[in-house]
């Protein structure tokens, strides 16, 4: 596809920046759009390095401004979009959830339509496909099992109702009589350099004198590094602009995984932590049937309380059954479709991760010896 371009929707959070990097590589790109509600100074400033490889727009508008979308999808020849709220706490109102979720990709998606932009991919989540019960054990599980989320959770819910509405937009008709094609990515729970996940997790063990608190330890996932779920963003759109390629991938999901060894949540921490002197607490935690049921009383609690208070439980159902499952995924279809490969070995990915995770380590000893002094 000579001169095409590509508008990327979330540009600036912990995975859309790393698109925005293996997009300056791609040839014959003319412009990458980067959307985004706002931009980090720092985030500007190294954008602004690509421009020597590629023409880079910044826009800041929001996804569910209509005319922002028509602009950024005008003259554009593929959209990413990877720009969504993630809220597993339920600590967000859920209208906020499904409006930027689901509205905003209906939205985009009729952007598209109107501005002729044939090819949509769009950044879906290990959660639309479950765990439902931390009784049921799912392991190295594939696209043909259509495994199903049933939480009416915010995040899970919106997630699944915006993938079928892109996957349902397969096919549509544009304004110039082209056709739109889309397909959706499910990566696994992504760590790496910059998860707000995983730095709130540290963060919170230092203050924790080091302990790492175990929520999950009855958990087997494969997490995917971050690195790696860019690349297959970059591998779907080089499928669906390949004409031998594009009719097995339109229309078609992709659980992206990578060869980070299948482990409990807890062990991931450890093992991207032990370096800089942060151990895992020996206590004994609660059996995780207790814990599901004091969930449930708790958000009952939660309930009962809403019209005179917001009282937001520490943890609920939704979030006991996602840290405590037995949950693993095979990569094959996007191996055969996509040519995925991981571009980072777990070996690497570790390294990264640790490095970064030393870096919070560092700067909150630096930040106790300024309060001491």
């Amino acid at each position: 596809m000579a001169g095409w371009s590509c508008l990327v929707t979330g540009a600036g959070g912990f995975l859309g920046q790393r698109i925005v990097h293996l997009l300056a590589e791609e040839k014959e790109l003319q412009e990458i759009r980067a959307l985004d509600k706002a931009f980090r100074p720092e985030l500007l400033e190294e954008f602004s390095k690509l421009q020597s490889k590629t023409k880079l727009t910044m826009v800041e508008g929001d996804i569910l401004d209509e005319q922002c979308l028509k602009r950024a999808c005008q003259g554009t020849s593929v959209v990413i979009h990877t720009a969504s709220v993630i809220d597993v706490m339920n600590v967000i109102h859920r209208e906020t959830i499904m409006n930027v979720n689901l509205k905003g990709t209906q939205l985009l998606l009729e952007a598209c339509a109107q501005a002729s932009v044939p090819i949509f991919i769009y950044t879906s989540t290990i959660e639309v496909a479950g765990p439902n019960s931390y009784r049921d054990i799912i392991q190295n599980a594939h696209e043909e099992e259509h495994l199903e989320s049933t939480w009416s959770a915010p995040y899970p819910y919106s997630k699944k109702l915006a993938e079928k509405a892109v996957l349902a937009a397969n096919g549509w008709a544009l304004k110039n009589g082209g056709t739109l094609h889309t397909c959706a990515l499910r990566p696994m729970y992504i760590y790496g350099e910059g998860s707000i996940f995983l730095y709130n997790y540290i963060y919170k063990a230092l203050r924790n004198n080091g302990i790492l608190t175990h929520h999950s330890k009855f958990s087997i996932v494969n997490p995917v590094y971050v690195g790696n779920v860019a690349w297959a963003h970059i591998l779907a759109l080089r499928a669906l602009q390949d004409p031998k390629k594009a009719p097995s991938v339109q229309g078609q999901f992709y659980y992206i995984s990578d060869d980070t060894p299948h482990q409990s949540y807890d062990d991931l921490n450890y093992n991207l932590s032990k370096e800089w002197g942060l151990s895992l607490d020996s206590r004994m935690s609660l059996p995780i049937s207790l814990e599901y049921w004091l969930a449930f009383l708790l958000e009952i609690v939660s309930f009962l309380l809403s019209p005179i208070y917001k009282y937001q439980p520490p943890f609920n159902r939704h979030m006991v059954t996602l840290s405590n499952s037995i949950f693993t995924f095979s990569y094959k279809k996007a191996q055969r479709d996509l040519g995925y490969k991981p571009l980072f070995s777990w070996e690497e990915a570790k390294q990264k991760t640790t490095e970064w995770v030393g870096s919070l380590v560092k700067q909150h000893k630096e930040t106790l010896k300024t309060k001491t002094h």
